[in-house]
């Protein structure tokens, strides 16, 4: 599913990396502990994550993943962004829940990692 897509059925705002919007994610994966991300191994995959901090971006960066969606509405700041950008990275803003957005995105499609 393209990432405009998924924006649009998730009411979701898509913050940056507006050059990467027809990019297809196939696996998504859903937490909080970064250390858990780092041991997935997909390509096109896409973050659910509530933590909101500059520590998701760089785990993000090292595991290869070029969207993010940011759950509970969490606010991004002004350096997240940059650091994504810097990286060519799609960050997302939603104001569901993370399973409800991993509801949402696997009724839509979208394969679970697990």
């Amino acid at each position: 599913m393209k990432i405009k897509d998924i924006a649009d059925i998730l009411n979701a705002e898509i913050v940056c990396g507006f050059n990467e919007i027809n990019r297809e994610a196939n696996y998504c994966f859903a937490s909080d502990l970064m250390s858990d991300v780092l041991t997935i191994d997909k390509d096109n995959l896409l973050l659910i994550t509530g933590l909101s901090n500059l520590q998701t971006i760089r785990t993000a960066e090292m595991s290869d993943i070029f969207a993010i969606i940011f759950a509970r509405n969490k606010e991004i700041t002004k350096e997240m962004k940059k650091l994504a950008e810097d990286n060519n990275m799609v960050l997302l803003k939603c104001k569901y829940s993370m399973f409800k957005t991993s509801g949402i995105l696997y009724k839509n499609g979208i394969n679970p990692v697990y």
